[in-house]
């Protein structure tokens, strides 16, 4: 067979060899509903039994440059998990459960071994929120990326009853805001994170606990059963994914109108990663808030009476309380 192709740098039989090595990986991932395997040219989901009057829920996301963060330190697996919980978090945030998964990888030259990683740590996050990997892609386009670069991108699918979609709606004067604990920066903020790290030494502790490169890579929590959790069993009125624009920018999307929240700074500690971060760039408390979640990677907005049992229950922290205000927005004690 002619080489043509090969020696414009583009490889079918690395190609191959990702699928034959992801296989498993994407076997582990299986839940009803999945018809057919990968390899064809679409893949097929049936919504499971039992739904009454099912909304699909989509979501689409990347990772941004944490991926340079990984590929600095040749840790390819956890950002996978990553890429899951991006997409999963937010699509759960609305009351959704998780189906299905499929990803786009995208590369200049195309390592079966990293590609593998890659996919099996997307696999881990999918056995983790209880979706099934049922297809993607894998692209090599030599010339795009940089030696030893690849892209990311993710797209999940989700169902939830029409009746107990989660859209913010129920949300009321005096309800609470309970926070969740992230594990450090999850998957934004990266570009000023490096740019701040770039000088230091990422095989040192600097009272982190742990080596400044793990805090950098250290996955994204999936908060997805936590969810369901709250939806199912408490009154759960909102939940925000803190992602890109922080506290203050992700709560008010799921309030009403004429809503806002009042927070509490001094009701969690801020990790040390983000002291860290703050004292080298010597970030206004606006700018860390804006730019990171600063501790906290999800709300929930629930009624005050179920306060002490999610709490005490879900390792919660009551951090604030819905008010009335002219503009929707963040307020801070």
């Amino acid at each position: 067979m002619s080489n043509a192709y090969k020696d414009a740098g583009v490889d079918i039989d690395a190609g191959e060899e990702v699928v034959k090595r992801i296989s498993s990986h994407v076997n582990r991932t299986k839940r009803p509903g999945v018809l057919g395997g990968i390899g064809g040219f679409g893949a097929m989901f049936q919504i499971p039994e039992g739904y009454k009057n099912p909304i699909l829920v989509s979501g689409t996301d990347g990772v941004g440059t944490k991926l340079m963060v990984a590929q600095q330190l040749d840790n390819h697996r956890s950002i996978g998990i990553d890429l899951v919980a991006m997409c999963v978090n937010d699509i759960a945030t609305l009351g959704a459960e998780p189906l299905f998964f499929l990803d786009y990888f995208a590369t200049g030259k195309l390592a079966p071994h990293i590609a593998e990683e890659v996919v099996a740590g997307i696999a881990d996050g999918c056995v983790e929120a209880g979706c099934a990997l049922i297809g993607g892609e894998t692209a090599e386009m030599p010339g795009m990326y940089g030696a030893g670069h690849y892209d990311l991108a993710g797209f999940c699918v989700g169902v939830v009853e029409k009746e107990e979609i989660l859209d913010g709606s129920l949300i009321q004067e005096g309800d609470a805001v309970i926070g969740f604990a992230s594990s450090g920066l999850h998957s934004n903020g990266y570009s000023l994170a490096r740019k701040l790290c770039a000088d230091l030494d990422w095989s040192a502790e600097y009272s982190l606990g742990e080596p400044l490169g793990d805090a950098l890579l250290r996955p994204t929590i999936i908060y997805v059963q936590l969810c369901l959790e709250l939806r199912k069993n408490y009154e759960a009125r909102g939940f925000a994914h803190i992602t890109g624009g922080g506290l203050t920018d992700n709560i008010p999307r799921v309030l009403p109108d004429g809503l806002g929240v009042l927070l509490d700074s001094s009701s969690w500690e801020l990790p040390p990663i983000f002291h860290l971060l703050q004292e080298q760039g010597e970030l206004s408390w606006a700018d860390m808030r804006r730019t990171f979640n600063c501790g906290i990677g999800l709300v929930a907005i629930v009624p005050k009476e179920q306060i002490d049992e999610i709490c005490q229950k879900w390792n919660g922290i009551h951090i604030g309380s819905v008010i009335s205000t002219e503009t929707t927005q963040v307020e801070w004690k």
